[in-house]
């Protein structure tokens, strides 16, 4: 047995690429997870996919970082909430969700600036063409690395109250609340000078 075979509920289990990557899309927030010195550790980071690899990045000053991108054996855990299942007991609610986690090992990418651009863009897309570049010590302050998408499971919970049928013939209400998310209004910065118009990136972050 693999480290990606899915051992409970293997009826949820995935094994379709398209899928993980539209959960990949879907989500900016992923969790390393480590073997530190001191024990395992899990470092919540954005994420980005681009093409077979997710991108992730931080200070060259991070220690978990460097040790990421020493090539130690991590893995990236991704999950995405879509709803909560109600069923009539306590028992059998539960949640409608997206989960995958990605082994490997994470190396640095050689051109930070391109791979920064990348990351801005899946973040805020059309920011870049609207703000200056970065400087030469911002780009050697940063780390970015690349994790291969090559080896993963993927698990969706898309299902119904899974009710016996003594509780079926009750009087308790079953059924999904769909969760959804969403930007709310822009909030200018304290310091934002008198006269600067939120830009359109940002405007089309509220109108997806």
């Amino acid at each position: 047995m693999s480290r990606t075979d899915i051992t409970r509920l293997r009826e949820k289990g995935s094994t379709d690429r398209a899928a993980l990557d539209a959960l990949l899309d879907s989500c900016i927030l992923g969790h390393f997870g480590i073997a530190g010195d001191d024990g395992p550790v899990v470092i919540p980071t954005a994420i980005v996919r681009d093409g077979d690899r997710v991108l992730a990045h931080g200070s060259t000053g991070s220690r978990w970082m460097r040790r990421l991108g020493s090539g130690v054996p991590a893995c990236l855990t991704v999950t995405a909430l879509d709803g909560v299942v109600v069923a009539r007991s306590a028992f059998e609610s539960s949640l409608h969700y997206r989960s995958a986690v990605l082994f490997g090992s994470c190396a640095p990418v050689a051109d930070t600036e391109t791979a920064l651009d990348l990351i801005s863009e899946r973040l805020i897309p059309g920011r870049t063409g609207e703000i200056r570049r970065p400087a030469k010590a911002e780009l050697a302050a940063t780390l970015v690395l690349e994790l291969p998408i090559s080896e993963w499971s993927l698990k969706i919970s898309a299902g119904w109250p899974e009710d016996p049928d003594d509780d079926v013939a009750g009087d308790a209400w079953a059924g999904v609340v769909p969760m959804t998310t969403g930007y709310a209004p822009p909030r200018p910065a304290p310091d934002l000078r008198a006269g600067i118009a939120v830009p359109d990136s940002v405007l089309r972050l509220g109108s997806g």
